[in-house]
């Protein structure tokens, strides 16, 4: 009897020291996949957003070693009385506002700071957008028409076979992918277990085989396209994403602390969605579009790329908001009013119109209900006219009353 409970007893020790080991082995796995499961919750989600770097694997896109590219402060904006209320409704964690080129107003909130590299979501798309619009300038990607396959032809016999440049660019892939991010087994939350457990992502797309529509038919929006657009553009230079965005686009705006990206397994940047930086440098990238391309005395993109990529081209419904080349256009905007935008409230809304950026990061947990978005921009809006600079004759136009010099009098 004593012997066989001897057995058991190094049987139980064993196993223990197994299940130690395992664990050991495991912790990050574990962390990781917790870190997935609990990112947007209430407690963790403003500082999750704030420290994506300690739960993913990045890869750091290096500012250089130049100074920064000034962001002067102007004078302080006194801004419309509903912006306090709406920063608290929907858990606003920064907001740069920046007219004529200078800091209008700049504010953090729910214990943020300015040196908080924010995570962008899909913010991200548009510096990948940025980034594309170089190698069509240089010729390195001479077609938007071309087909991704002749770029990338491991996607060949893939769902984006068949599927141009422009296709994915304008989200009209027809690719079948499922965006909700409160159904977790859709496609997109997936996506997001895979990228935190150490999958690929090359991977992930190049498992996609099915279609819901032609390719250029119609706009859906689809996250999942952008990596494609990652990927023919590595394709195409036989570069990765962070020294190439570093090269073209970062180095030249001249950002105040260096950006990452989260990667994959396999070190491959997560460029639909995880580009982190702080809340004055997306707003240079809005900047830089303000002024058409132009910043800190560099022409990084052409005057001709801006006004393509933040068209309203794509195959949106009648009446609903418009999209790019990765960039959103609002229902009602005027020529060269555009935004970046993410989920849970990340925006860089530009508006060439008044000489306004705005940029803000938030984590409002609440962003997919009915008429947030559209609340958003009306804030935006209000905020931009109220810096709008007066019409060139209204200092000339004078109400009518007591001060108004009196009609002569007729004389018969």
């Amino acid at each position: 009897m004593r012997r066989i409970v001897r057995i058991l007893v190094r049987i139980l020790v064993i196993f223990l020291i197994v299940t130690v080991a395992a664990g050991w082995v495991m912790r990050q796995e574990i962390s990781r996949l917790w870190t997935v499961v609990t990112l947007y919750d209430e407690a963790y989600i403003v500082e999750n957003f704030s420290n994506m770097g300690d739960a993913f694997d990045t890869a750091d896109v290096s500012r250089g070693s130049g100074p920064a590219s000034p962001l002067p402060d102007g004078p302080p904006a006194d801004l419309p009385d509903e912006v306090a209320s709406w920063i608290e409704a929907r858990d606003v964690t920064s907001l740069v506002v920046l007219s004529d080129g200078q800091i209008a107003h700049e504010s953090y909130h729910l214990g943020t700071a300015p040196g908080d590299r924010r995570m962008s979501f899909s913010v991200a798309k548009s510096f990948l957008s940025a980034l594309l619009g170089t190698l069509v300038e240089d010729g390195t990607i001479p077609d938007l028409d071309a087909q991704v396959t002749d770029y990338v032809p491991e996607l060949s016999g893939t769902a984006y076979d068949g599927t141009t440049i422009l296709n994915v660019l304008q989200m009209s892939s027809g690719v079948t992918f499922d965006e909700d991010y409160l159904d977790y087994n859709s496609d997109i939350n997936r996506m997001s277990r895979a990228l935190a457990l150490g999958g690929t992502m090359d991977g992930f797309t190049e498992a996609l085989s099915e279609t819901d529509r032609p390719a250029g038919e119609q706009w859906e929006y689809v996250s999942i396209d952008t990596h494609v657009i990652g990927m023919v553009i590595r394709g195409a230079t036989g570069r990765d994403i962070p020294s190439l965005l570093s090269e073209r686009i970062i180095q030249p705006l001249g950002l105040e602390a260096t950006p990452y990206y989260l990667t994959d397994g396999e070190g491959v940047a997560f460029v639909l969605g995880g580009l982190n930086m702080t809340t004055r440098d997306y707003a240079r990238l809005g900047m830089m579009f303000l002024n058409n391309g132009n910043w800190n005395g560099h022409q990084i993109l052409s005057q001709e790329w801006v006004a393509r990529s933040t068209a309203a081209s794509a195959r949106t419904a009648p009446g609903e908001i418009g999209y790019g080349y990765q960039w959103w256009i609002p229902v009602g905007a005027e020529p060269g009013q555009f935004m970046a935008r993410g989920i849970y409230g990340q925006y860089i809304y530009v508006d060439q119109v008044n000489g306004v950026v705005i940029a803000t990061t938030a984590a409002d947990r609440q962003f997919r209900d009915a008429g947030v978005n559209d609340e958003n921009i009306r804030i935006f809006r209000l905020i931009s006219e109220s810096l709008a600079p007066p019409a060139p004759n209204a200092a000339l136009e004078t109400e009518p009353g007591d001060d108004a010099e009196p009609e002569p009098e007729d004389s018969q």
